[in-house]
């Protein structure tokens, strides 16, 4: 609430203490600002690119390798699975110098390919646990009754299990999505040019050493929230439906 107050304030009330949700005087001056005298929809631009790529491949990289370790046995099954949970173990920051050295061996540095790249290697630990877990309540036989209508392993799989795990893929995607539209330390790290900004680094960049733009930076966090607003609404029944199926059998 203060953020939308703050928002809507005149240019020379920002740093009023009045706890008025609307503001005396109050005006969209910042939002008008922020959408046409800030490269803010360059940085949108930038993030929904990010944000789409890392979802697209985080569910498709993590949705086949939860299937391999929900329904294959093989050599170095369990450390392998216990080494993507130790990961979860090591906080961002730890990880950003190996991380930056590896992107620039690779040429990745200041492009956000590389930025992609980094935001789908630390989603993947969580989402493939996630929907490991989610293809061990799927029956077996479902795939075996497919296979011995004459589908392969590989039919099986994309016609049968997807559409019943698509609660969990839907947590997934909406798990990645979020992990490259709100991320700013890798971001800060991997990214030095201003027309590659995604939004928390251009958000960061209206935060002045002598001044900042209070009413401008509360209009952006604004415009920021609204397409993971919308997400949530729009996948909210698979939501709900990831937390109760398979909780119950019958």
């Amino acid at each position: 609430l203060v953020v939308v107050s703050v928002s809507l304030r005149p240019s020379d009330s920002l740093y009023s203490t009045s706890l008025n949700l609307i503001p005396d005087g109050a005006t969209l001056a910042a939002y008008r600002t922020i959408l046409t005298e800030r490269p803010f929809l360059l940085w949108m631009r930038n993030s929904v690119l990010v944000s789409v790529a890392v979802t697209v491949f985080g569910v498709a990289l993590a949705s086949t390798a939860g299937y391999a370790f929900s329904r294959f046995r093989f050599p170095g099954r369990r450390p392998m699975m216990v080494a993507l949970l130790v990961t979860q173990m090591f906080p961002a920051t730890m990880l950003l110098l190996p991380l930056y050295v590896l992107l620039r061996k690779l040429g990745l540095i200041d492009s956000l390919l590389g930025l992609i790249v980094a935001y789908t290697a630390t989603v993947l630990p969580f989402t493939v646990w996630t929907l490991k877990g989610y293809y061990d309540t799927i029956p077996r036989d479902l795939e075996e009754a497919a296979m011995v209508d004459g589908m392969t392993q590989f039919g099986a799989f994309v016609r049968i299990v997807l559409p019943l795990a698509r609660p969990a893929l839907m947590i997934t995607a909406l798990f990645s999505f979020m992990s490259g539209w709100s991320e700013f330390i890798v971001a800060r790290v991997v990214l030095s040019s201003r027309e590659l900004a995604t939004l928390p680094l251009g958000l960061e960049g209206l935060a002045g050493t002598f001044q900042t733009e209070w009413a401008n930076y509360s209009a952006g966090s604004l415009l920021v929230c609204l397409p993971v607003l919308a997400l949530f609404l729009a996948l909210n029944r698979f939501l709900v439906a990831g937390l109760t199926l398979g909780g119950v059998k019958g």
